[in-house]
């Protein structure tokens, strides 16, 4: 990686301050001043410092987010403000990209990463990863159409849907955990039952459960047992 690219996401400065920086002599790596920004180096390996304080490369950034509604799940978009633009300045980066989508109505759990090979493990149709969502609904369903739910119903698509988990939280909400990523697939299902989405959160992905101290628009980063526990989704 390139030196000045480095010290960028690192948060040292713009590309601009980091080439001044640079040339007051600011930059040591492996305890020699580096003063031009072309210089290569291993950010895993090499000791950069920048004014004497140690920089630590971290490869992979995680985060989690209780999305609000009326943002969209996009790493830019004309029109509408992205989940990215919700992150302080300081935790920004280019890579950074959320993980799946949720319907700009839709409200809850999503994922923020650079990490592009758990991303597509995640994601793939292959792997039926579980999504719980707090549905709230027009009108309470009955205890028939919550047993068609959980046994899959036909969204126009070539197959039904897969058996899902069905838990009725009061008269118009359920608990609705689906292992397949379709176009928005539980509002489809709702319609398959002749019912409505009113509300849609998401409250657990892969295993991780909605922090529920985060308000909507707020985030943090995810814990190292967090990590693990959605790359182990794959070994069970």
């Amino acid at each position: 990686m390139r030196l000045d690219k480095f010290l960028c996401e690192m948060k040292a400065g713009s590309r601009s301050q980091v080439r001044v920086l640079l040339r007051q002599g600011l930059v040591t790596v492996n305890g020699t001043v580096v003063t031009q920004a072309d210089q290569k180096i291993d950010e895993n390996q090499d000791r950069i410092c920048l004014q004497g304080r140690l920089l630590q490369y971290q490869e992979f950034l995680y985060f989690m987010l209780h999305k609000p509604g009326e943002v969209v799940s996009a790493t830019c978009d004309n029109r509408d403000k992205t989940v990215l633009e919700l992150l302080r300045m300081e935790d920004r980066r280019e890579d950074l990209f959320p993980v799946g989508r949720l319907d700009k109505d839709t409200e809850g759990l999503l994922l923020l990463t650079n990490d592009g090979e758990l991303a597509h493990r995640l994601l793939s149709p292959k792997r039926h990863v579980d999504k719980t969502y707090l549905v709230t609904l027009k009108r309470e369903p009955s205890e028939e159409e919550l047993l068609c739910l959980e046994r899959g119903v036909d969204i126009g698509e070539e197959r039904p849907t897969m058996p899902a988990r069905v838990c009725r939280q009061g008269k118009q909400q359920i608990l609705l955990t689906i292992h397949e990523g379709k176009f928005h697939q539980v509002k489809r299902m709702a319609q398959a039952v002749d019912n409505q989405v009113t509300a849609l959160k998401r409250v657990s992905f892969g295993g991780l459960s909605l922090d529920e101290s985060l308000h909507p628009g707020e985030y943090r980063p995810l814990s190292e047992e967090e990590v693990r526990q959605l790359q182990n989704v794959f070994e069970k």
